[in-house]
């Protein structure tokens, strides 16, 4: 599977702090994908197997439906299960290599980097495209630590595969990521956090295009 440019402008990466249920939770990302999201990640670190499964499955039928990516955080096993588009993964998750292994050759992979070696390291190992982050100070990761402006410029011109800046990106940051190469920005807080989620993607889809345009 190829991402196609346009889809990674805006990428929405779920949290469970703003849906008190599955339905609420998918009603969010359908808002997210009206409003412009070309790519959703359900992050579900602490969801047990048996609950996770069936909302990846309904989370994946609605990415379907609506036309949008869909993306498993970390659980290879649940994402081949629920027959989505692809894995994200950590460095602290399973290997890069070993995930593209598992998930075979027509499934995407994303890996979340933080330096040159690493971007390298995953895009050798079949990435197809990365998080470059902390982008900024947030709540959501409390112990990550922003990454410089220049070390974004080196993994973008290191790699020639898409990059996103993930990590406390909101509308008034957003467009300081100009001219870092980037391909898009993916978004927690800034997105689901909002009062009007369809409403929040289309103004965060017009930041990073201005931001892509400027690269």
């Amino acid at each position: 599977m190829t991402i196609q440019p346009h889809a990674m402008r805006l990428y929405a990466v779920t949290h469970r702090a703003w849906a008190g249920d599955d339905q609420t939770l998918l009603a969010q990302i359908s808002a997210a994908i009206r409003g412009g999201a070309g790519i959703v990640q359900l992050r579900e670190k602490h969801l047990p197997p048996a609950a996770f499964l069936p909302l990846a499955r309904d989370f994946v039928a609605l990415c379907r439906a609506e036309g949008a990516v869909s993306i498993i955080n970390d659980q290879v096993d649940i994402a081949l299960q629920a027959g989505a588009d692809g894995v994200h993964v950590g460095q602290s998750d399973l290997e890069a290599a070993t995930v593209r292994q598992r998930l075979g050759p027509d499934k995407l992979l994303g890996v979340s980097v933080h330096n040159v070696e690493e971007a390298l390291r995953a895009q050798s190992a079949g990435a197809d495209y990365l998080g470059v982050g902390a982008a900024f100070f947030t709540g959501t990761k409390q112990d990550a630590v922003p990454v410089t402006r220049a070390t974004m410029r080196a993994i973008t011109q290191a790699v020639t595969i898409p990059v996103v800046a993930i990590g406390g990106v909101n509308e008034d940051n957003l467009l300081s990521l100009s001219g870092c190469g980037l391909d898009g920005v993916a978004v927690v807080s800034a997105l689901f956090g909002a009062p009007d989620v369809a409403c929040a993607a289309q103004r965060l889809l017009a930041l990073s295009t201005q931001m892509v345009q400027a690269r």
